[in-house]
This record gives C-alpha cells, sequence and structure tokens, in this order.
C-alpha cells in the first residue's frame, strides 16, 4: 500500500520519551509518511532506538533543529520545560505552531519564552499507540480556523481528539491519561491468577479480556445506575477493601491533581 504523505508541514519533538514514540507510531499504523521530522534527546540510546524503529526520521542529541521545525513538539517533563524554551527560543520561528505534551507548565508562560504565539497544549494518552487516543487540545487566542483545521488533520490519527478550556487539562490528565495505569496491573494479575486456577495463558487473557470489554459497556450503557450494577454480582471477595481503595484514589489523585495545576 502506498503512503500518504503530509508535505505542509516538518515535525520536530523536543524529547525521544515515550509520548515521541508513541505519536511516531501513531503515524507509523495510519502508513503516514511526513515530508521531514527531526527527534533530539540527550539520550542517545533513545535516540537509536527509536531511530531503529522509524528508520526516516531524523535524530540528533542537539534540539536547535528539531526546534525550527514547522510543528514543534515539546515533549518533556514539566520541571524542565522552561529552562528548555529559554535554550531553544532563538531557534524556533515567529510562524512556528509549538505543541505541549505536558500538565502544569500554561500557555502564557510558554508564550513568554517563545516569539511564536502558536501555542498549543495536549494531554496525550498512551491508546494512541494504537490510534485510539482519547486526546483533548487548547489553543492560544490568535489561531486561525484554518490552523486548527491543519492542526486537527494529524492530531486526529492518534484516535478522538477534541478542544477544550485550558484548565480543565489537568483534570483530562489525571481522569484520562493516566487512568490505564490505576487498573493494567489488576488486569495483569487476574490473568496469571486465572492461570495458577488451570485456565492455560490465551484462556485467561481471553477472559479477562472480553468480561471487561462487556463490563465496561454494562456499566455505561445499561441505563442502570452505577449502584444497579453493582448490585447485579453479589458476592464480592474484596469488597471489605473498597473503602480503603476509595481513600487511596482519593488521596493520592487528588494530591497529584494538586502538585500539577498551573
Amino acid at each position: 500500500m502506498k503512503l500518504k504523505k503530509m508535505k505542509t508541514k516538518s515535525l520536530g519533538f523536543i524529547g525521544g520519551g515515550r509520548i515521541t514514540k508513541i505519536f511516531l507510531q501513531a503515524l507509523a499504523n495510519k502508513q503516514i509518511e511526513l515530508s521531514s521530522v527531526v527527534v533530539c534527546d540527550t539520550n542517545m540510546d533513545v535516540l537509536n532506538a527509536l531511530k531503529k524503529q522509524f528508520i526516516k526520521i531524523h535524530v540528533s542529541d542537539s534540539c536547535k533543529l528539531a526546534a525550527a521545525q514547522d510543528i514543534v513538539f515539546i515533549a518533556l517533563h514539566p520541571p524542565v520545560i522552561m529552562e528548555t524554551l529559554e535554550q531553544i527560543k532563538t531557534s524556533v520561528s515567529g510562524k512556528a505552531q509549538v505543541v505541549s505534551f505536558a500538565p502544569k507548565i500554561s500557555i502564557e508562560k510558554m508564550a513568554s519564552k517563545l516569539a511564536t504565539k502558536n501555542i498549543v497544549r495536549m494531554i496525550p494518552n498512551a491508546t494512541s499507540y494504537i490510534n485510539e487516543g482519547y486526546n483533548p487540545v487548547s489553543f492560544s487566542a490568535g489561531f486561525s480556523s484554518d490552523e486548527k483545521k491543519s492542526l486537527f488533520e494529524l492530531f486526529l490519527t492518534l484516535g478522538k481528539t477534541f478542544e477544550v478550556e485550558e484548565s480543565k487539562l489537568e483534570a483530562y490528565a489525571i481522569v484520562s491519561a493516566m487512568l490505564p495505569t490505576y487498573f493494567w496491573f489488576q488486569f495483569n494479575e487476574m490473568q496469571k491468577l486465572g492461570v495458577q486456577m488451570g485456565l492455560d495463558e490465551t484462556e485467561s487473557k481471553e477472559t479477562v479480556q472480553q468480561t471487561l470489554l462487556a463490563a465496561i459497556d454494562l456499566f455505561y450503557n445499561s441505563g442502570l445506575s452505577s449502584k444497579e450494577v453493582i448490585n447485579l454480582i453479589p458476592v464480592k471477595p474484596i469488597g471489605e477493601h473498597e473503602a480503603q481503595i476509595s481513600e487511596i484514589y482519593q488521596s493520592k489523585l487528588m494530591g497529584l491533581f494538586q502538585k500539577i495545576k498551573p
């Protein structure tokens, strides 16, 4: 199958970690070949791994070239973003579109370091790796409808992408972007238990997967209240720990939310 080329914009990634890999994989899944992709990172092992997986990208331990592209993605943790913007600000064009994947650092703060005022914040989702992300975005003031349309065309390769108020992004980070981490280890534990109880690995994996998919559908689409759904199963083997688990969610996640708010 012939690859679809997107020639209008070049992409630069400041940081070559997980989200950059997720973004590039989403594009690869859709067989989209961009005109230019540059990734920079201080860790050459990270860059070499990306280069091995995505052969046509250009990698460098200097961020000047990545920062000079049409669309510049800031794929860094919040504590290092402002100092990094200070380092690359002379390389970022006044016409560039800068997209940050991080919570906490506001559009206003980033704009204080950059010549361009075309700044976007997105809270990315790991499920974009299979093009099923749920990715809220916020735009700086002044973005034209044509500019937004062009970016959305790119973002939609990740999955569902939608515009929200910037003040809500950190809530999406907790409730959506980090959500799988609260459950994935439990899925894995149930699969291991199935094998211990006599199922083979394939049977256990399929049992957990299919039951989870149906349980989500039941919870959200049955027309029953959450209490009514929960009460459909009378035996709750870990029911005595539910209050403790709920307290963990409240204390850990609300505590984290307070830390990542701008």
